[in-house]
């Protein structure tokens, strides 16, 4: 996991961003921006924090940039969380 993934995911209002893509799985910035009481360059500004990390993908179509989450990425983190809990379940099985 890359700095970046956990920067993104230490901030409220991404957390916030990503289970609203999760639950409706495309939505624009304006879309996002309603359910959030601060203003629309910071809810720019973490999408773009969001996208750097590849936590989420931007398309446009027309006039307006469509997000979602990039499932590749979750599935990278669910796999080290594994790795990791795999890797404890070791450590405490030989100091048991």
């Amino acid at each position: 996991m890359s700095d970046s993934f956990f920067k993104a995911i230490a901030d409220g209002n991404r957390r916030r961003i990503l289970l609203l893509l999760r639950k409706h799985s495309r939505l624009s910035a304006g879309e996002i921006a309603e359910h959030f009481e601060i203003t629309k360059a910071s809810v720019s500004d973490h999408l773009k924090v969001l996208r750097h990390a590849g936590l989420i993908a931007a398309e446009k179509k027309g006039q307006f940039i469509y997000y979602r989450l990039t499932t590749t990425v979750f599935e990278d983190m669910v796999n080290w969380v594994l790795d990791y809990i795999e890797q404890k379940e070791v450590e405490d099985e030989k100091n048991g």
